[in-house]
């Protein structure tokens, strides 16, 4: 009964399948891991270029209220009071 089944023929066709080309899975991972490696790189790129070329930014100005607090905070009493 053992010898009936010849896998001659299986293992051929596990050949032919290996020879077809790529697995299509592999080839969507490649992909979007090809497209997410660019966007980062670019992203990157990018943002080393700004570092470089823009000026800083400017930053807010401090309110009189803001100042107010903190002179009160340290103890320094403010003008008109």
């Amino acid at each position: 009964m053992a010898d009936d089944f010849d896998f001659g023929d299986k293992g051929n066709a596990m050949k032919d399948a290996e020879t077809k080309g790529f697995n299509p899975g592999l080839l969507v991972l490649l992909l979007v891991v090809g497209i997410l490696s660019v966007f980062l790189i670019g992203n990157y790129v990018l943002y080393t270029y700004a570092q470089k070329t823009l000026p800083p930014r400017k930053k807010k100005p401090v309110s009189k209220k803001k100042i107010k607090k903190e002179r009160l905070k340290q103890g320094v009493s403010a003008p008109g009071e």
